[in-house]
């Protein structure tokens, strides 16, 4: 299941001559996600995204917190944050200054982590 909730009316765009695209993603996961995917899933994401990687993907495991990662790119970057407690659970935020397809985005993200629900935003 994908839902994205209605656009927000309240936003200024101070730089309107600046590309910027914005997408967080969130869902559900059947297994946690560790190091391995969180790093394929950041290096495919750049080829769905149509994106140029600066940086192999970096992530860090905080026993509080989880797992997150992160990737660079010319055009700005992804990162990446994932939970085993209280629940399965992850959020993708993708940041660029060249727009991109967010439902390829979308879709390849929920079938990458085989995710029973995901819910996006972009603004």
């Amino acid at each position: 299941m994908v839902q994205s909730p209605p656009d927000d009316t309240t936003w200024v765009d101070l730089a309107p001559e600046i590309v910027r695209q914005r997408l967080v993603i969130e869902g559900r996961c059947r297994e946690p996600i560790d190091d391995a995917a969180i790093r394929s899933y950041l290096t495919e994401l750049s080829v769905v995204c149509g994106m140029r990687a600066l940086t192999e993907p970096v992530t860090h495991r905080s026993d509080r917190y989880g797992w997150a990662g992160w990737i660079h790119w010319e055009t700005s970057g992804a990162h990446f944050y994932a939970w085993e407690q209280p629940r399965l659970f992850f959020s993708v935020d993708i940041y660029t200054c060249k727009t991109f397809a967010v439902a390829d985005a979308v879709e390849y993200t929920r079938s990458f982590f085989d995710a029973p629900q995901v819910v996006y935003r972009e603004f």
